[in-house]
């Protein structure tokens, strides 16, 4: 894909993602101008530029759908559910067409557009509200010279040319920039010029001419070519937005520029470490002098490289709304399809987070909204009966927690049973006849392999693999998952991930001669630890602020010696606890490596501290579950 294409294709997918939103926005606000005048401009700037790259059949469906979107902004055709509906379809079609191109599909490779959705396209246009058979000729009030329509047919291709209401020959302009096997045949002002997806077909073209009017019609116009005037068209030129001065830059190298940012921060870190043992000694005449400028030359490449690593950092960071966005159209047609009424609320859409977790989120949580349809929200006809709305609720939220950005998926239907839940764990040999002792427990064995409710798996759930998807794509991006529920009233998915994945805060400890390191967005605070303790059913039990906490051993959970440990730190957990160390070394933000080679247990990644010394990243995972390890299948 060359350069001016691949720049196309970026640019129209944002496009094309924001029409589905302004689609579904319109479906409950069919009388918002401002919605159909941003959907109009967006699949007219998708045609001019798909115009120019030579793409003919998204040319043909843009410029149909363009022409609906006239008709309903002008009152000429009623926003109908069909017309939402043709704009759905056409919306999928131009996605589905750039997603080609993406994935390396040559132009000339790329589909025709479908019948379908011409026919869609246009009995929209004309108004109806279902889909019928399309009239014999052009509507007598919306052609200017009704007469002109018979000799269509015999009209020679180099007729005048096409000149919309506007003045401008839209013909004649796109075929100076298509090869000339893809031009479109211009006729007279008064007939509209055949789609492009029809016209690129050459061997085709006698035949459709000979078929008369009619056959001009059902190829993708209706025949009216329908412009605004001047004053409507100026004032859609002063409300299109401006664009914003900015480059696109391969993620590879933003990736790049991020590692050599925060090696660049840790070889100031442990510059600094060395400076600091260097002024123990003392220096005279020149040398000191000397350590006199290399101490602020070193402060000041320390504070130039922090603001290198943040700049950096800045320019992954992206809104979780480019992910959001994406799903009231999955969840308006899944719903459809399960005959259920649902409405999808998103807020915190602007939060802010780390490039590659927007990337690695939107299969998981296809994964939730799929469940929470299918499993969680009942029919309008069980709502009802159940004392509930007919109208089923689902709430995507997002926001920024200290270090932390939060996304919280809730619904409000029936919730999980967890007595069903252990039941069917065990049934299936997931668990002992003792495992997940109490609610809590029970409801992450949802997360299990091969774990479902569902006695019949169908299309949409119940082959016991989507939420064991859902738990791995979320620790690997470091981060951790709960699930609440209500019997009756709902279930909430919340997970907490890392605001950026490469550099991390984290409070320094050490245990059993290990160098650790904890995720800051889970230490509450540090309290010192008594030589003994009370105990409550066989385990160490601690008041810390008027509430007993168990004292879990840093050393013991990792495997490692049993060890002094006099420090303790609370842990911000759903179901809190103190967390016992050796000794607290400090705080650090550092470069965290992913473990590749191999896989530990509570072991996220590893990191240099400012001294040079290796340092192990305890999971954010991990600590959430109170340092214990994951509920495993029953031997």
């Amino acid at each position: 894909m060359d350069d001016m294409l691949k720049d196309f294709v970026v640019e129209a997918m944002d496009l094309a993602v924001n029409v589905e939103e302004h689609l579904l926005r319109l479906e409950r606000d069919p009388d918002n101008k401002e919605t159909l005048n941003a959907v109009f401009r967006s699949f007219h700037t998708i045609k001019g530029g798909a115009g120019f790259m030579g793409l003919p059949a998204l040319v043909a469906a843009c410029h149909l759908t363009e022409n609906l979107f006239d008709a309903l902004r002008t009152g000429q055709a009623p926003v109908t559910p069909l017309a939402i509906e043709a704009a759905l379809e056409a919306s999928g079609f131009v996605a589905d067409q750039l997603n080609d191109l993406n994935n390396g599909t040559p132009p000339e490779g790329l589909a025709q557009m479908p019948a379908e959705l011409e026919r869609i396209l246009t009995d929209a246009i004309e108004g109806k509200g279902a889909p019928s058979v399309p009239a014999a000729a052009p509507a007598a009030a919306a052609a200017p010279a009704p007469a002109a329509a018979a000799p269509l047919a015999a009209a020679p291709v180099a007729a005048s040319p096409a000149v919309g209401d506007d003045g401008l020959d839209w013909v004649g302009m796109y075929n100076a920039v298509v090869p000339e096997s893809a031009a479109i045949a211009a006729g007279p002002a008064a007939a509209a010029p055949a789609p492009v997806a029809a016209a690129a077909a050459a061997p085709s073209a006698p035949a459709a001419q000979a078929e008369g009017a009619p056959a001009a019609k059902a190829s993708g116009w209706d025949g009216v070519e329908r412009r605004s005037n001047d004053k409507v068209a100026d004032a859609r030129a002063a409300a299109a937005p401006a664009k914003d001065e900015s480059i696109r830059i391969d993620a590879v190298k933003l990736d790049a520029l991020l590692e050599v940012a925060g090696e660049s921060v840790q070889a100031a870190n442990q510059a600094a470490v060395l400076l600091e043992r260097l002024q123990q000694f003392k220096f005279e005449g020149p040398a000191a002098a000397l350590m006199a400028t290399l101490t602020e030359t070193l402060e000041r490449a320390s504070r130039y490289s922090a603001e290198l690593q943040r700049a950096t950092l800045a320019t992954r960071m992206q809104p979780v709304g480019r992910l959001f966005q994406k799903f009231p159209r999955l969840v308006r047609e899944l719903a459809k399809d399960l005959g259920k009424d649902v409405e999808l609320t998103i807020e915190g859409a602007e939060t802010e987070v780390d490039r590659v977790v927007v990337d690695s989120l939107y299969d998981p949580l296809v994964h939730m909204l799929r469940n929470a349809l299918d499993h969680g929200v009942e029919s309008p006809e069980e709502r009802v009966a159940a004392g509930k709305p007919a109208k089923a609720f689902i709430l995507l939220k997002a926001w920024q927690e200290a270090n932390s950005v939060m996304i919280v998926l809730q619904d409000d239907g029936k919730g999980m049973d967890p007595v069903k839940l252990r039941r069917k764990a065990i049934d299936k040999g997931l668990i002992g006849e003792n495992g997940a002792p109490n609610d809590d427990d029970a409801y992450q064995l949802v997360f299990l392999p091969g774990f479902s409710t569902k006695e019949v798996a169908s299309s949409v759930s119940g082959r016991g693999v989507g939420m064991d998807v859902v738990k791995t794509a979320v620790e690997k991006n470091r981060g951790a998952i709960r699930i609440d529920s209500s019997l009756g009233h709902g279930t909430k998915f919340a997970i907490r991930l890392p605001i950026e994945l490469s550099i991390v805060p984290t409070m320094l400890v050490s245990t059993s001669n290990a160098s650790l390191a904890l995720p800051m967005a889970v230490v509450e605070r540090v309290v010192e630890l008594p030589e003994e303790f009370s105990c409550v059913g066989g385990a160490p039990v601690l008041k810390d602020q008027g509430r007993p906490l168990p004292v879990r051993s840093l050393a013991l959970a990792l495997g490692y010696e049993a060890c002094s440990e006099r420090v303790g730190i609370v842990i911000n957990a759903p179901q809190p606890y103190i967390l016992a160390v050796a000794a607290v070394d400090g705080t650090a933000d550092l470069v965290i490596k992913p473990m590749t080679a191999l896989s530990v247990e509570g072991i996220t990644g590893t990191a240099r501290s400012a001294e040079g010394e290796l340092v192990l990243v305890v999971g954010l995972s991990f600590l959430m579950d109170g340092c214990r390890s994951n509920v495993r299948l029953a031997a």
